[in-house]
């Protein structure tokens, strides 16, 4: 009785060790990813840009960043290797970057689409403008912010399919209604932040609409999820 004891916990022990040793060597299918698009941020991001940078299709900073950079180096790799090419990091991606991982549930709207850009020093001059008037004096990281909207809107389906379209909408930006819009000039700051947000640096998180709660705005606004508030501003989607 007394050795049938050791003999029992010895094995149990055992059964522990196999246990753990069957789980680090399994594939790493148990694990998840997100899908990832341009504006994605986090650890995730950073393993695809990697990967890319170690088989020669990134160059840039791993920084966790999904940008202008990364969304170039994702629809080279996906080219090359006769993948569907749409700038995503999808389940088909991620396996063909040599992951095996469960994607989660998309995290980009199924409506997702590459941003379509005119040139790049008109896109910039549009962005910075309606940031000089949407957001001046605000920190410099909720001007990016505002940038960071309007390219959001312009990758979403539910928004029109050009940049002047998507800030001239009738009533999207109060400053485009009140003529604020040409009225302000705007400063280096705004320039920067414009750059920075169609680089693909976007503190709204993912958001499609800002507002000042001190001002007078629609109620219908108030019922979108709030993820981040930057100064004056909240940004919501």
């Amino acid at each position: 009785m007394h050795l049938r004891r050791p003999i029992i916990g010895l094995a149990v022990g055992i059964a522990v060790i196999i246990g753990m040793f069957l789980c680090a060597t399994s594939p790493a299918r148990a694990q998840t990813r997100p899908t990832l698009y341009w504006g994605s941020r986090g650890t995730s991001v950073r393993l695809v840009q990697w990967k890319l940078s170690d088989w020669g299709y990134y160059r840039g900073w791993v920084d966790g960043v999904f940008g202008a950079n990364t969304h170039r180096a994702v629809v080279a790799f996906q080219r090359r290797n006769g993948l569907r090419v749409d700038g995503l990091v999808g389940p088909q991606t991620w396996r063909a970057l040599g992951f095996g991982y469960t994607v989660a549930a998309a995290v980009a709207p199924p409506t997702y689409r590459p941003a379509p850009m005119a040139s790049r020093s008109a896109s910039v001059d549009l962005i910075a403008r309606a940031i000089s008037a949407e957001a001046r004096g605000e920190p410099y990281r909720g001007q990016v912010a505002v940038g960071a909207v309007l390219m959001n809107r312009l990758r979403n389906a539910r928004f029109p399919n050009s940049l002047s379209a998507v800030i001239f909408q009738p009533h999207a930006l109060e400053s485009v209604s009140n003529g604020l819009f040409w009225r302000r000039t705007p400063d280096a700051a705004a320039y920067s932040a414009a750059r920075d947000a169609i680089n693909g640096y976007d503190p709204s998180y993912g958001s499609l609409f800002f507002w000042n709660p001190a001002k007078p705005v629609s109620g219908w606004i108030w019922t979108r999820n709030i993820i981040v508030r930057i100064g004056k501003h909240v940004f919501a989607r």
